[in-house]
């Protein structure tokens, strides 16, 4: 039943991309310059978890290396990436530069090296750059003038309010391409092309991918998953084509399984946060803060703890319920739809 298991990936590119024209075409605009060897303006893609800002940002790079060979493209996913050191060494090696770089290369050095690497344009995706511990590596590809950041966060405030005076002043003037959730009938139209792709003729029908669409509440990775996972059950069960049985079953095993990828790539500050919400069911910040430190070496700053938690509401492993004074923390319940969340 699956002839291509890639394009049912939360990370494959399509060859062509089913709404979003107008998000493609502002950030084509903003990266334009590129053409003519000039230095566009950073770009921000903002929007929630599952709305194919990472997609279109890779499509867009992707359309304009077509017109452009000669630019560089180098993604950092910054949830793993969160350190300056880590985010340069991303880089170069995602413009073959990193060879012979280790653990002990000083910092200066790596930035050095990547200022050598000015013979052609690097676009530098920071996907999840909200999550960087330090910002030093932001200021650090500012400051040379061949690289161009393309940065992807949730919310613009909260990201700004992490940014220390010096980034956020460079940084104010960027383009900023706002993306939505998306509809059912849009998410429909992108599963369609999906198992268009990806499954036999007739593996799955227009009803059963709205059913999907509604199911997933706007976001692409569940409803990709879904997809993905009823087609698996079916195809072990030897059919040809995906059961409503099997549909009805794939909703609450592609939830649990992306929950539990997510809660894989938390880093170690956010894991203790999730483990103490976890142990205590609900708690108030104050009595997370306090076990938190408890359970660590070297705390991070209550600032810190704070954007660690906000970044778990957004990718909805955690809830926080009422507001600042009597907020308390605790998860959210995985069989849950995303419409269904608290405010």
């Amino acid at each position: 039943m699956i002839v291509d298991g890639r394009v049912l990936r939360e990370d494959f590119v399509p060859s062509e991309v089913v709404h979003r024209h107008d998000e493609v075409n502002l950030l084509s605009e903003t990266l334009e310059p590129l053409l003519s060897d000039d230095r566009p303006d950073p770009a921000f893609l903002f929007g929630p978890t599952g709305v194919g800002k990472t997609c279109i940002a890779r499509y867009t790079l992707a359309q304009l290396r077509e017109q452009e060979p000669a630019v560089r493209v180098a993604y950092v996913n910054c949830w793993q990436e969160y350190t300056r050191f880590r985010v340069l060494y991303r880089v170069l090696e995602g413009v073959d530069r990193a060879v012979d770089v280790h653990r002990s290369t000083p910092k200066d050095e790596l930035f050095e090296r990547l200022s050598r690497a000015d013979d052609e344009p690097i676009v530098v995706i920071l996907d999840e750059v909200d999550q960087l511990e330090e910002t030093a590596a932001l200021y650090d590809l500012h400051r040379l003038g061949h690289v161009s950041p393309v940065l992807i966060a949730n919310r613009e405030e909260e990201l700004f309010a992490s940014f220390d005076d010096r980034v956020r002043s460079r940084f104010h003037a960027g383009t900023r391409v706002r993306f939505d959730r998306y509809g059912t009938d849009e998410l429909a139209a992108i599963l369609a092309e999906r198992a268009e792709k990806a499954l036999e003729p007739g593996a799955v029908t227009d009803s059963q991918l709205r059913t999907v669409a509604d199911a997933a509440s706007g976001d692409a990775r569940v409803g990709i998953g879904v997809l993905r996972s009823a087609a698996r059950r079916a195809e072990q069960q030897g059919l040809a084509s995906i059961t409503d049985d099997a549909l009805e079953a794939a909703i609450p095993d592609a939830r649990t399984a992306i929950r539990r990828k997510t809660v894989e790539g938390l880093i170690e500050h956010q894991r203790v946060l999730y483990d103490v919400i976890t142990d205590a069911g609900e708690i108030e910040p104050g009595d997370l803060y306090e076990e938190y430190e408890r359970r660590v070496d070297e705390p991070k700053t209550n600032r810190t703890l704070r954007n660690y938690l906000t970044k778990m509401v957004h990718y909805d492993l955690i809830e926080a319920v009422g507001k600042r004074r009597g907020r308390t923390y605790r998860l959210v319940d995985a069989d849950r739809g995303d419409g269904e969340k608290n405010e």
